[in-house]
């Protein structure tokens, strides 16, 4: 490989992770206002499954390759005109833009974005454990904040606390005075206890009526959202950050219920966010959970051991040097 090129990870056909290619491609250019960041650890997230499988055609469009993987840490390797602030070595972690369709995405050796979509990488964490904080860490904190405006002393439900946003969810959610009840297998127990839940409650044997009343859900899986909906006390909130065939329509059919609606969003953070996230990181309100990590070159093993259920933390992907 020259100068001029790079390792990029892509989407060569809709489907299972075998349609995943690792191929080299032009080396970007950063335009004005935008930063090219040498990537040193991309992660997976439940974007890139459904963007790899067609599950988000409107999002990425129907011509290939696409490029894959929205966060990255790594260092900042040039910049364009007007960019104030960064220089050659700074070691950020970022995003791309989750709504635009790339050709080449995080999940390579390099990557080109806006200032505004990266932030000082918090000090004192590896590549692989920033770009493991990236997504996961800002769906959580905008979850727990803004989205319910959890206060000290409410009862928590995270559901899917094992995941990268459930494990996140479960330390900001403790962090911010809650009391936190974690939904995941049971043999995760002690992780989630050690990351803040009061109480772990293995899903497989429990169900919605078998727990609650809480005045907060955070929900990650996006299924079956009604019948836990209906234990939220009278003044509760419910979020969920998960999407499947019918997140939809339980959303809109929770119209009706008005604050005790089904919220909803789509994570899309700034170098603002970014930096309040990097600020919990520093107090210690929040730390990286790896499940493990995949040189690129085996990106199509980290999928496929995204789409299996039972994973405690992020799947991180390291580039080549």
């Amino acid at each position: 490989m020259n100068a001029a090129t790079m390792k990029t990870a892509q989407i060569t056909r809709f489907g299972p992770p075998d349609v995943l290619a690792v191929t080299d491609t032009g080396r970007p250019s950063p335009g004005p206002g935008e930063v090219l960041v040498a990537v040193e650890a991309s992660s997976v997230n439940g974007h890139d499954s459904l963007v790899r499988s067609g599950r988000l055609k409107l999002v990425s469009g129907r011509r290939f390759p696409i490029g894959t993987g929205l966060d990255f840490a790594g260092v900042v390797a040039g910049t364009g005109p007007g960019v104030d602030g960064y220089r050659p070595g700074d070691r950020v972690w970022g995003m791309v833009h989750p709504r635009r369709r790339h050709v080449t995405a995080a999940a390579a050796q390099y990557v080109v974005v806006p200032a505004g979509r990266i932030a000082p990488a918090p000090p004192g964490l590896s590549p692989a454990e920033a770009a493991s904080l990236v997504v996961a860490g800002a769906t959580a904190l905008i979850a727990v904040r803004d989205a319910v405006h959890l206060a000290a002393g409410e009862s928590v439900l995270v559901r899917g606390a094992a995941g990268g946003v459930g494990t996140a969810a479960v330390q900001l959610a403790s962090a911010l005075g809650g009391t936190v009840t974690a939904l995941a297998r049971d043999r995760y127990a002690p992780a989630l206890r050690d990351l803040g839940a009061a109480q772990v409650i293995d899903y497989r044997q429990a169900g919605p009526d078998d727990t609650g009343p809480f005045d907060v859900i955070i929900d990650t899986p996006g299924s079956g959202l009604e019948p836990w909906r209906r234990r939220l006390t009278r003044s509760g909130r419910m979020v969920t950050v998960g999407l499947s065939s019918g997140t939809l329509a339980a959303i809109a059919r929770s119209a009706v219920h008005g604050p005790r609606r089904i919220r909803a969003f789509s994570a899309n953070p700034d170098a603002a966010l970014l930096s309040d996230v990097a600020g919990h990181v520093t107090t210690g309100a929040l730390r990286p959970v790896i499940a493990a990590t995949w040189p690129l070159a085996q990106i199509a093993d980290a999928h496929r051991a995204f789409d299996q259920p039972g994973v405690l933390g992020k799947l991180v992907l390291t580039m080549p040097g």
